[in-house]
């Protein structure tokens, strides 16, 4: 199994912090190797909406869908995949802190036989991905 918990601030009122990531069409401008994104469901909002999203992991194309299983507003937001090479579940949790936001995300995976390689490896690719994946959120947050 793959834990990952990473936490950061940004600078960006917690409506706008929860808007952007709670909107899957958003990833790409943010998740690097997300290509597209789009609900499936009209609106999110509710836990049972759910979103496919196409990526590349490991130079591969994927198609993957998920469910959302978590949107409190302005508090959690998570969803859990439903298909694809890596079996997830993603959980965000929102504070308001100073007009700012803390973000904390916690993923924990397991990796299917798609890659022949060991979770360890992958969690290790999925951890630096991760630190940059949230730079990215910060940067293109406090941008706007």
């Amino acid at each position: 199994m793959i834990d990952l918990n990473i936490s950061t601030m940004i600078s960006t009122p917690i409506k706008q912090v929860f808007n952007f990531v709670s909107t899957p069409e958003n990833d790409f401008q943010w998740r690097y190797g997300t290509l597209a994104t789009a609900s499936l469901t009209n609106g999110l909002g509710t836990a049972g909406t759910f979103f496919r999203s196409i990526g590349q992991l490991m130079g591969r194309r994927n198609l993957s869908t998920f469910e959302v299983t978590e949107y409190e507003l302005d508090k959690k937001y998570g969803f859990k995949s439903l298909s694809g090479p890596l079996h997830s579940k993603t959980s965000y949790t929102f504070e308001s802190v100073n007009g700012g936001t803390r973000i904390d995300i916690v993923i924990q995976a397991r990796l299917s036989n798609f890659f022949q390689v060991t979770e360890g490896t992958i969690g290790k690719m999925m951890k630096k991905q991760l630190r940059e994946d949230i730079g990215k959120l910060k940067n293109v947050l406090e941008a706007k």
